[in-house]
């Protein structure tokens, strides 16, 4: 009999990886089957992007970093030997491609307010949105490599709570830009010779922006698009990252020790989000899950055990090293997990602490779990036990959908697409695509608007909508 779901609300379903050999799938890129290592080619993300798009997925999210793998024994060496998330090369250049191929699949972009400026950021996205007709998301980081620091002229890594000071800001100049510069109907196109004009200019306004770490004082350089403000996802659970969430994201991407850990977090920005003036159903929450699924229960746990022969559980303390900003090289692996401050992330170390979880985590237990693939939770049998396992894992959580990690590339995501999707849909658990619908419509149906909601702080900075004759 199949689990019966609390909440039967459609689930966020994404396919979770970056543009690199190996992403959360530590020491699969040798299974023989794993195609990942043509992530070089552009009809590699074409074709991934269209399976996709096929199968239902609402959107494709892709992570990103600034610089090698080096907290691990000092040196990028072992991220380099390992294959831990290097080479890399840039996601948001795949994004025109994948979305010239695809119809309703959304973008979820990895892009840092650490390193790059608002003016070039609101402008990369704003044509992302017009050339994915409104189907692109940013994922908002602010950075914790100091490789990247070093590379991208700060010498050293910014101070944790710092980035996000400058997050905040960062982000009030994009929505400023995209909200704020350039009303509606701004573009007239009137070709008459006589009286010709593109842009009526003084429907283009200046933001004159002076802020503590920006000062842009003109107006956007692209008109409207279809979202004008992209769908803002964020991952990041530190007291400042849950109070950056609570502000500012629409998809929340959380972690947590276990199904309690999740729920926590989840629970605390909600209730800041609602202290913020903001609704909490406006915001999505969202886990790394991985699915291992087959015809059967026991055809799916010989492929586990096929996936898990090529497993690497020292890349994943390599990643674990880099991701907290600690140095586990010389650490043995049944020594308890306890918190030290970093300017790395400090969530995903703090969720082990014992004062945190309330018991104790070895390095083994928090960076290799048994029968998972890292930290994500994984799920293993036929299509209707994985989707109660998933729908079960929701409910514990009170989260809205997951981030669907690729384990072996392009099989993974084919399986779940083959086996799982259509269970899930037997369940009314995925969402039906709407023609021309925005990745904010489709997310946030309800709303009924390609544009955040008015309680988002994008929204303050909105023009007036004319009123209907």
């Amino acid at each position: 009999m199949s689990y019966t779901a609390r909440n039967t609300a459609p689930i966020i379903l994404n396919a979770f990886t970056m543009a690199t050999v190996s992403h959360l799938n530590y020491g699969l890129w040798r299974h023989p089957r794993d195609r990942t290592h043509r992530y070089t080619s552009v009809e590699y993300w074409v074709e991934l992007a269209q399976s996709l798009d096929r199968a239902g997925f609402d959107c494709l999210f892709i992570a990103d970093a600034l610089g090698l793998i080096d907290v691990y024994g000092g040196s990028p060496e072992a991220s380099l030997r390992h294959g831990i998330q290097s080479p890399l090369i840039d996601p948001l250049l795949l994004v025109s491609a994948m979305a010239a191929a695809t119809r309703h699949l959304g973008f979820g972009i990895t892009l840092s307010t650490t390193y790059e400026h608002p003016y070039l950021a609101a402008r990369k996205f704003s044509t992302l949105d017009h050339l994915t007709k409104g189907r692109i998301g940013w994922n908002v980081v602010t950075s914790q490599q100091d490789s990247a620091a070093r590379n991208l002229g700060l010498g050293r890594q910014v101070p944790h709570d710092k980035r996000y000071d400058v997050a905040d800001e960062f982000l009030q100049v994009t929505y400023k830009l995209w909200q704020a510069s350039w009303e509606d109907d701004a573009v007239v196109r009137n070709t008459d010779l006589a009286g010709s004009v593109y842009t009526q200019p003084e429907k283009v306004h200046s933001i004159r922006h002076e802020g503590r770490y920006f000062t842009v004082p003109d107006g956007h350089v692209v008109q409207p698009s279809p979202q004008r403000v992209p769908v803002v996802l964020q991952a990041g659970t530190s007291a400042r990252g849950s109070e950056f969430a609570a502000r500012h994201a629409e998809v929340v991407f959380v972690v947590g020790a276990g199904a309690s850990g999740v729920r926590e977090n989840v629970r605390g920005i909600r209730a800041q989000a609602a202290r913020f003036g903001r609704n909490p159903d406006n915001i999505k929450f969202i886990t790394a899950v991985a699915v291992v699924v087959a015809e059967t229960d026991e055809d799916a746990a010989k492929k586990f055990e096929d996936y898990y022969g090529y497993y690497d559980p020292v890349g994943s303390i390599i990643h674990y090293s880099s991701m907290t900003g600690v140095d586990f090289a010389s650490t043995e692996r049944d020594d308890v997990v306890r918190y030290q401050p970093t300017e790395a992330s400090q969530s995903v170390l703090r969720q082990f602490d014992p004062a945190v979880s309330g018991r104790q985590w070895t390095l083994e237990q928090a960076a290799n779990p048994e029968r998972n693939f890292g930290r994500a939770r994984t799920f293993i049998g036929s299509a209707q036990t994985v989707a109660d396992a998933l729908e079960r894992w929701l409910d514990e959580t009170e989260t809205d959908g997951i981030n669907l990690i690729q384990l072996v590339n392009p099989e993974s995501f084919e399986d779940f697409g083959r086996l799982v999707i259509p269970e899930l849909k037997k369940r009314g658990r995925i969402r039906q695509q709407v023609e021309g619908a925005t990745l904010r419509e489709k997310l946030f149906p309800a709303n009924g608007s390609a544009r955040p909601p008015a309680d988002h702080p994008a929204a303050r900075y909105a023009f007036a909508q004319p009123v209907p004759a």
